[in-house]
């Protein structure tokens, strides 16, 4: 049996950590995107996400794995309701890896022409999407995913459905996940279109203090020695983890964004200078579901103050009277704004 390393045991990096977390609670805030050094616990905490989030109830047999209470599903689920044969169970919510050399039919998915063609039967394979729907689809390395696959996800992540087309036979189904990428920025960077998707951004990196670095050492050594028993040492903290994200998800739909937080979120990103209102929209959601994280049913300056470098960062226009990072460019803005 493989174990995964604890979520809840990774040292520090607590931007990315709750930037995922928001994720998970509201997966309408948009893919994450970690960026930084590398060997920081990128790939390490997307995969410990697998293990940590509780299982979501889906249609039996479903290969799209549907949620029997959406109105609109696939066409087989829909079929087995007008049967009366939709049943429902429990299962992990998917976690699913994009490899870099992966082809556009393994993504996508395949259609059988020779089936189609010789027996009418439109065959289809389902790809990675498919698995990934209602789950999370990473993507390590992310800028150096080749441009048509960055032109299909982008297409996918803003419709929430998956179109294939081959010689005249089309197929479709649902592909609403959340698209989580990781990368070192020394390798490229990520095409502005495909940035745009990501609903926030985290920087991380190495730990500069030596308490860090050897909690880091002495918790990865003690989890390749005995990975049965480092998880049954963090499995309450996994639990208590677990327990934070249902009881946040159930309390998302009651938190308030009063007009003055939207107003300071509309002030922060009029002075950063960010295009559009995808901004403001990122913002609010995230700082909403940090709320619901925290047991707080109204949004205030301190949520929109503690999401929006993730939220904004990689939004910015350069400024080239402004060498200035990203992220400094935004504590200032926020430091500017509330000292008001």
């Amino acid at each position: 049996m493989s174990f995964t390393f604890p979520f809840s045991a990774i040292v520090g990096q607590d931007e990315m950590k709750l930037a995922i977390l928001i994720a998970a609670v509201d997966p309408s805030v948009g893919g994450v995107l970690v960026f930084g050094d590398r060997g920081t616990g990128k790939s390490t905490a997307v995969r410990a996400l697998a293990a940590l989030l509780p299982p979501m109830r889906a249609v039996v047999g479903c290969r799209y794995h549907c949620d029997p209470a959406w109105r609109t599903a696939c066409d087989e689920c829909e079929a087995r309701k007008a049967t009366g044969a939709r049943k429902s169970q429990l299962v992990p919510v998917p976690v699913v890896d994009l490899p870099l050399g992966a082809t556009e039919d393994r993504v996508v998915g395949a259609l059988d022409l020779e089936r189609a063609l010789t027996q009418g039967v439109k065959a289809f394979e389902p790809g990675l999407l498919a698995r990934a729907n209602r789950g999370f689809l990473y993507i390590d390395e992310v800028n150096l995913l080749e441009d048509h696959l960055v032109d299909l996800l982008i297409d996918v992540a803003a419709s929430g459905e998956n179109v294939i087309e081959r010689e005249g036979l089309s197929m479709r189904h649902p592909a609403r996940f959340v698209l989580v990428g990781s990368g070192n920025p020394e390798e490229g960077e990520l095409r502005p279109q495909l940035l745009d998707r990501f609903g926030l951004s985290v920087e991380v990196r190495t730990p500069q203090d030596i308490a860090s670095r050897v909690q880091v050492v002495k918790r990865r050594d003690a989890f390749e020695r005995d990975p049965d028993g480092f998880a049954a040492t963090w499995a309450d903290e996994e639990a208590r983890v677990r327990r934070q994200i249902v009881a946040a998800r159930k309390r998302l739909a009651k938190v308030v964004v009063p007009d003055a937080a939207l107003e300071r979120a509309a002030q922060l990103c009029m002075s950063l200078g960010t295009d559009g209102l995808r901004g403001e929209l990122t913002l609010v959601r995230a700082a909403r579901g940090f709320a619901a994280l925290q047991g707080d049913l109204s949004v205030g300056d301190a949520h929109l103050r503690r999401v929006a470098p993730p939220a904004l960062r990689h939004r910015l226009r350069r400024n080239p009277l402004d060498d200035s990072g990203s992220g400094v460019r935004v504590d200032r803005a926020l430091a500017e704004l509330f000292a008001s």
